[in-house]
């Protein structure tokens, strides 16, 4: 054991010292023109490296450098700007005086890949022609320069397309290995933080450049990212995924395929594809199993949310949102202008606003600010809505025009889900059209403008019961019977009205509603901003009276004015049967004495009564 203990120091011992003398003997600034003459032979980038080169002997033999920078032929600023370098290197090439480098390691560095930073074209410098059909040499393949290992850390990346914003990624750490076919194995992680919203994202991917620069290809697994802050629902959007992606750089195109991606419950697969210029073009391929807005969009607040006394303390409660100064001032969807788009979507599943949607389709074309929507269309319930239409923001002013169509959905759930305090139910369908400067709920209810015909099945109204509202009435000023119970709703078997709308002004005329016990007609007005109601109905009740007689046939057959207005919330109504029934009272004493004057013609009564009568 002791002679194994000296050897192996024996051994440490040599190795030190042939470290020690390699250091001594070899000096790391020896490689600067070397590593720099082999930079730009490869690639045609201007190498600098400032102060001198030492040597790191432990845990891996390195030469470290202080702040280095990389540009490109002609460019304005750098590539790559980094505090200190390392190069980690093989051990006995070093005895022969050759470098071999097995993995490049930046820290601190700053990378830009904006306009500034690529390489400006000689002005003598031949044109390269688009259709190049002649064989790809061998040594124009794969990597500019060749590294066998890459690693990156506590860096920054700044993106620039042309005249877009900036984007910049900070804490970037980046492990590349790469073998002698041009394969790569990559982990990336880094966060995005703009617009007061911060997005976490790592991933792993194999990526094949064996064609680069022409062609990039690679399968990125273990995508993970996280978005938090700004106008994003409060607990963020996180998620997972894995998909395949290609560049192609003379069609300057990205191709995403096999794309298996979540969002917090939300889950997508399909394809897509971007070809970059001046105007981006995107086409994509999208199918969600199950897709929940209500978690990846804030929600709106609108006026309703302040009615009640529990909803003024949600929103006294509810913590207000940043606002971005830099785009306080711009449109919703003036982003629309930057690119052109044919996406076509199909879903399982949506919830949005608290309703449930299944097999929904869609498929939404943008032509630089001018979108189309020919089809939008899903059920909802028992029932079917389609909502084609269009939103044109190529103009400082924005319009939008939609023609809904709605066939036996549940009324109900969409009063709800908009928070419109009205206590209905029933089976709506609707064919309208309408239009107005802006897509979202507020902006409908004060903007928009438009016309409908409605039909509602099997409705129900909470809080008023027309036949009670006027057979009690009558009970009062009358001795007729009716029924002692009464449920606390309107119900009708089917209702029909014209509805338009202008600026939070509806209007419905030509109502008519029918069941076994009361049909109406009527006509009258809501105030969707200040959420109150004007309408004026005739109603005859059929059913519930109880005996029979003269004045029962006659309140069957009569229609009976009721008006009912005031806040939703709060409705009142006002009735006319004391006038409608003294009107009847002396209508059948008219007809009664007419009926004996008929009777007494000879008599000078007669006369008189006939006189008086006229007088009435």
């Amino acid at each position: 054991m002791r002679r194994v203990l000296t050897t192996l120091m024996i051994l440490l011992v040599v190795l030190v010292a042939g470290l020690s003398a390699l250091v001594l003997l070899v000096n790391p600034n020896d490689f600067r023109a070397y590593m720099v003459r082999q930079v730009e032979a490869r690639s045609g980038y201007e190498l600098q490296l400032d102060g001198p080169l030492r040597w790191h002997v432990w845990p891996q033999l390195s030469i470290l450098s202080g702040r280095m920078t990389l540009t490109a032929p002609g460019a304005q600023t750098p590539v790559v700007k980094a505090d200190n370098m390392r190069l980690d290197v093989n051990l006995w090439p070093l005895l022969s005086h050759q470098l071999h480098v097995k993995q490049v390691m930046l820290k601190g560095a700053v990378i830009q890949l904006t306009p500034e930073s690529k390489p400006a074209p000689q002005q003598d410098a031949p044109v390269v022609p688009h259709e190049n059909t002649l064989p790809q040499a061998e040594e124009d393949r794969g990597w500019s320069w060749d590294i066998a290992n890459l690693q990156v850390a506590d860096s920054v990346l700044v993106f620039q397309h042309e005249n877009d914003d900036p984007l910049t990624v900070r804490d970037i750490h980046l492990q590349m290995e790469q073998d002698d076919r041009h394969q790569a194995a990559l982990e990336f992680s880094g966060r995005i933080n703009r617009n007061q919203r911060d997005l976490s994202l790592s991933l792993n991917a194999k990526v094949d450049a064996r064609d680069y620069p022409r062609n990039l290809s690679a399968v990125i697994e273990k995508l993970q990212w996280q978005l938090r802050g700004g106008d994003l629902p409060t607990q963020g959007i996180e998620g997972e995924g894995e998909l395949q992606a290609q560049w192609q750089s003379a069609q300057q195109r990205l191709t995403l395929d096999v794309m298996k991606l979540r969002a917090n419950d939300s889950a997508l697969t399909g394809s897509g594809s971007v070809t970059f210029g001046s105007l981006p073009v995107w086409a994509l391929d999208l199918q969600f199993d199950t897709l929940n807005l209500d978690k990846l969009l804030p929600p709106e607040p609108t006026a309703a949310d302040s009615g009640s006394p529990i909803q003024q303390s949600q929103v006294q409660n509810r913590l207000p949102r940043p606002v971005i100064a830099s785009g306080a001032d711009i449109p919703q969807f003036n982003g629309l202008r930057s690119f052109t788009a044919q996406v076509g979507i199909t879903a399982k599943e949506v919830r949005w606003r608290g309703m449930q949607f299944a097999d929904v389709s869609g498929q939404f074309n943008n032509n630089a600010g001018m979108l189309t929507i020919p089809t939008l269309q899903g059920k909802l319930g028992d029932g079917q809505i389609s909502l084609p239409g269009e939103l044109d923001v190529r103009t400082e002013q924005s319009r939008a025009v939609f023609q809904p169509r709605l066939d036996n959905v549940e009324i109900g759930s969409i009063l709800k889900a908009f928070n419109y305090p009205i206590a209905l139910t029933g089976s709506l369908t609707m064919a309208g059209d309408f239009s107005g400067p802006n897509i979202d709920a507020e902006n409908f209810r004060r903007h928009w403008q438009g016309e409908a015909h409605v039909d509602l099945k099997n409705s129900r109204m909470e809080g008023l019961n027309f036949q009670q509202l006027i057979q009690q009435a009558v009970a009062r000023s009358s001795d007729v019977q009716t029924q002692e119970k009464y449920d606390n709703a309107t119900r009708l078997d089917s209702f029909s009205a014209e509805l338009s709308l202008n600026d939070g002004q509806m209007t419905l005329s030509d109502m008519q509603g029918t069941s076994a016990l009361i049909t109406l007609t009527g006509e009258g007005q809501m105030d969707l901003v200040k959420e109150q109601a004007d309408t004026h109905f005739n109603i005859q009740v059929l059913g519930g009276w109880k005996g029979e007689g003269e004045l029962v046939d006659f309140l069957k057959n009569t229609p009976i004015p009721l008006r009912v207005y005031g806040q939703w919330q709060s409705l009142n109504y006002s009735l006319q049967v004391d006038q409608l029934l003294r009107k009847h009272l002396q209508d059948e004493a008219k007809r009664k004495l007419n009926n004996w004057a008929d009777r007494n013609k000879e008599k000078q009564s007669s006369k008189d009564v006939k006189k008086l009568l006229e007088k009435m």
